[in-house]
């Protein structure tokens, strides 16, 4: 088959739905298909002439955070032929009501909106909710309502979509989706973390690791850590960018509650010293406010790590099912629990949750199920 993604940034910088995109098209390339990608990019961008295998369409530089570019709909009302599928990947911006414009009555595309239709959204910024309202019926809803289908990662994303807006339609799919399978050296890249955050050499952690944001509750987290019984040998690994400045703040809050130096604060981990984290850690916390995949939480689950998360993840509902970790409510209390639950397993518990871990990311998030459905539902 022949492919084209349309999407709002192919930058790898911007993260989220462009890694989603890469990740299925790496298979769908090994499974003999091929692979484009248009996007409101400039078309200048070196990251655009970086990439040999996936062809990527710079058909910006699109004008406002909007992206309005008056050259994407004739792109793709000129090219849409070539492909036997075109899916667009998230909402809120003009790559998708560019592709229902060439598209609509004419060829059948797919949309994946990546959790942009949470409630959460509404809840937390309830004025660019609001603006969202004046641009809706008009806008995304037609998007969505027009396409043959739209692609949910997980259940729990999908009944979410549904509270956002009251004018609502769309054929939904749950296509699932994941992440690669963690590489195989665990211990060059054990090697690698405790390289790198040797104060952890010979100790117990427990890991965060994403953004240093509001969003994924931080404070919850070192909050729950101060209260609950894991034992003053058990250390905290915060690690991720600290995008808004917010860490200095929780340093400050760990102090007042006597556990600054029991918490780690490396920054950005990736490659193998990513790998490295998860292979180490006792296990993963996120007590996140929203998250609609959670590409870390699989991540984990890919490298035998259990998962202590909050069931505002999307994907815990399955992850509870297959008890590889623990879920509790996005609350202080509720991080205190999760720590308590898994301070008070057994070493034999822990050793039995690690290989369900390992069992619900190969049943459920390994990418090269989620690309071969993704095949399948576009067929």
């Amino acid at each position: 088959m022949n492919l084209l993604h349309v999407i709002h940034s192919a930058d790898p910088a911007t993260g989220g739905p462009i890694e989603a995109v890469r990740q299925l098209s790496r298979v769908h390339l090994e499974l003999g298909h091929r692979v484009e990608i248009a996007s409101l990019d400039d078309p200048a961008s070196g990251f655009i002439s970086e990439s040999v295998d996936i062809p990527i369409h710079g058909l910006g530089p699109g004008r406002t955070r909007y992206g309005y570019s008056s050259k994407m709909t004739p792109w793709i009302r000129a090219n849409h032929s070539r492909f036997d599928s075109v899916i667009v990947h998230g909402i809120w911006q003009y790559h998708g009501f560019a592709t229902r414009r060439a598209l609509a009555g004419k060829r059948p595309y797919f949309v994946y909106p990546h959790g942009m239709l949470d409630p959460y959204f509404k809840r937390a910024y309830p004025l660019k909710h609001l603006k969202k309202w004046l641009f809706w019926p008009w806008g995304d809803y037609r998007v969505l309502r027009d396409a043959k289908a739209v692609l949910f990662t997980c259940e729990e994303e999908r009944l979410l979509a549904r509270q956002s807006f009251w004018l609502y339609h769309a054929n939904e799919i749950v296509a699932g989706l994941g992440t690669s399978a963690a590489p195989t050296n665990s211990e060059q890249q054990r090697r690698a973390f405790l390289g790198k955050v040797p104060s952890v050499a010979g100790r117990r952690f427990l890991l965060f690791l994403g953004r240093i944001h509001v969003k994924k509750g931080c404070d919850l987290l070192i909050d729950a850590f101060a209260k609950a019984a894991t034992g003053p040998d058990v250390l905290l690994v915060m690690a991720g960018p600290d995008q808004t400045g917010w860490k200095a703040e929780l340093e400050k809050r760990a102090t007042a509650l006597g556990i600054a130096d029991r918490i780690v604060w490396p920054g950005m981990l990736d490659g193998d010293v990513k790998w490295g984290a998860f292979r180490c850690a006792d296990a993963f916390v996120l007590p996140s406010h929203q998250e609609n995949f959670g590409l870390a939480v699989a991540e984990a689950l890919a490298a035998g790590c259990p998962v202590l998360i909050s069931n505002k993840i999307n994907i815990w509902r399955e992850i509870e099912i297959d008890e590889g970790g623990f879920v509790e409510t996005d609350t202080t209390e509720g991080t205190r629990r999760l720590l308590a639950r898994w301070s008070a397993l057994s070493e034999a518990a822990r050793a039995s949750m690690r290989d369900k871990a390992t069992a619900c990311f190969n049943q459920r998030f390994d990418i090269r199920r989620s690309a071969i459905a993704l095949l399948e539902t576009v067929r």
